[in-house]
């Protein structure tokens, strides 16, 4: 990939990443909150990756977008599904390490498991995208219940001193729940170990549903929550690998296809950073 410089572009329902590609190496990545304009919200990321990596657009060869708004930004060469991105991307940041079996992705308002063979292939998939039980959402909407940082529910959990239970895998049913364990007077971190193991129940069913085979990659957001990287661990009895910058696996991904598709001779048309006042 020597001389290759591309894009990779991940727009997400609640948060968009960026990832910089260029001679093989990672040079940056962005991510905000995709707003109303996720055009603009893209190509403003782009932008300050590109200034970060001290590149500059016209040495942008292909852009691959991912995710949901994957199909918006005008900006983009090709489109493809998150599923692809994020296997790609998940090996990528595994290096020279083990071959990735299973990829855990829990985003803001999705959860997926993938299942790959031992050539890094996708085989079979599960996703919830039906209802924010066991999303960044759910966590975040928790957070506001207990009024506490959402950053702050990994080392809350890890000091829990009594087991409590949270039965329902509805979101609106558990704030109930939780609603009702706060008048009992029961202690913030013990709501939210079980938190934590209300939602590693449900992704761990859908993990089940296309086998759970090591290297088991955890990324997207929650995947820097210790305290629900511990319970998932504890509910499938496997070790969870989280890379550094969990967020940005799937932009990543979306940047190295894009590099592949330069090597085999594709050519990307030139990129514009800039957005009509009517996108």
């Amino acid at each position: 990939m020597s001389g290759i410089v591309t894009a990779g572009l991940d727009i997400g329902s609640t948060t968009t990443k960026v990832a910089v590609l260029a001679d093989g190496e990672v040079r940056a990545t962005r991510l905000a909150a995709t707003g109303a304009n996720c055009r603009r919200t893209a190509l403003a990321l782009l932008s300050e990756a590109l200034d970060e990596a001290g590149l500059a657009a016209a040495e942008v060869q292909y852009v691959v977008s991912t995710g949901y708004g994957r199909r918006i930004v005008e900006a983009s060469d090709e489109a493809i599904s998150e599923i692809t991105a994020n296997a790609v991307g998940a090996q990528w940041c595994m290096g020279a390490g083990p071959q990735v079996r299973t990829i855990i992705d829990i985003g803001g308002q999705d959860s997926k498991v993938i299942s790959l063979d031992d050539q890094g292939h996708m085989t079979n998939f599960a996703m919830n995208d039906k209802c924010a039980a066991g999303t960044g959402r759910f966590l975040e909407v928790m957070a506001r219940i207990l009024e506490v940082d959402l950053e702050q529910l990994g080392s809350l959990g890890v000091r829990s001193t009594e087991t409590l239970a949270i039965s329902s895998l509805c979101t609106v049913f558990a704030e109930s729940e939780v609603i009702s364990l706060l008048a009992q007077g029961k202690a913030v971190p013990d709501i939210v170990a079980a938190l934590h193991a209300s939602i590693a129940r449900r992704v761990g069913a859908l993990a089940r549903t296309v086998g759970v085979v090591p290297t088991v990659f955890f990324d997207g957001g929650p995947a820097l929550n210790s305290g629900l990287k511990e319970a998932l661990e504890q509910e499938l009895g496997v070790a969870l690998h989280v890379p550094p910058a969990p967020q940005t696996v799937t932009a990543v991904g979306a940047a190295v296809l894009a590099a592949r598709r330069v090597e085999a001779g594709a050519q990307g048309a030139p990129l514009a950073l800039t957005v009509a006042e009517t996108a």
